[in-house]
């Protein structure tokens, strides 16, 4: 088995490893639209606009744009996708609220449960694309009892650059790499991680995108540990 005893801090990719973002913002849609008299295929809309996520940050990532919050990014989406829709148009105040939609989100089953024993043991923080003041929001809604928490908003660039986990490392390892581990449900951002040294925990959420989804269904590195959930993961560590 690896050691692990110099581990010291865990860091979490948060949307769709700790918190239900589809389920969460399907429904929050939904129950807005519906006071509103509209319907629509809101699990079909919640795809289409999260797929608006992965291209504007890339974009960033290359130079391409300037820096841009991951709210800004949905924000700039939502207008075309809601005429796309069919869907009445919102003013300001009312598109500025379903954007925040992607702040108030639940947390898996196992989440708060596993990281309150984890806690007992590691600082823990988010590493996550999200910007900061949603995270704190979202945190504080769904009692996600972080140590504290790093965003991409503090090095203006999103995973997979290296900048965001060199901050993890810097921040939290004193430079060690070793000393921080990456709690994560995506392969691609586990290998980056593990290419700047750092300790790596798969966790399956194998519905993350719904009963379709086709990526992400298992570990496809040699990560150093592979839980069911985050309750299973304090159990590994000893928590």
């Amino acid at each position: 088995m690896t050691d692990l005893s110099d581990v010291k801090a865990l860091v979490f990719d948060v949307f769709g490893t700790v918190v239900d973002w589809r389920n969460s913002v399907i429904f929050e849609l939904s129950d807005f639209f519906a006071a509103r008299g509209f319907e629509a295929d809101w699990p079909d809309f919640v795809d289409r606009w999260k797929a608006c996520y992965r291209p504007g940050m890339d974009e960033i990532v290359r130079g391409e744009r300037p820096w841009r919050s991951v709210h800004d990014i949905y924000r700039e989406a939502l207008t075309g996708l809601l005429a796309d829709f069919g869907a009445p148009p919102l003013d300001e105040n009312e598109a500025e609220f379903v954007t925040d939609a992607w702040y108030r989100l639940d947390p898996w089953p196992d989440a708060v449960g596993g990281l309150t024993r984890l806690r007992t043991r590691f600082a823990l923080s988010t590493l996550s694309n999200a910007d900061f003041a949603g995270m704190v929001a979202m945190s504080k809604r769904a009692g996600l009892p972080w140590d504290c928490v790093l965003t991409a908003d503090v090095v203006q660039t999103y995973k997979p650059d290296p900048k965001v986990y060199q901050m993890a490392i810097r921040l939290l390892g004193g430079e060690e790499p070793a000393k921080v581990m990456l709690v994560a449900a995506h392969n691609y951002d586990l290998a980056e991680a593990q290419s700047h040294g750092m300790r790596t925990a798969f966790i399956p959420r194998t519905n993350e995108y719904g009963p379709a989804q086709t990526t992400d269904l298992a570990p496809i590195g040699d990560w150093d540990l592979i839980a069911e959930d985050l309750e299973d993961l304090a159990q590994r560590l000893g928590c």
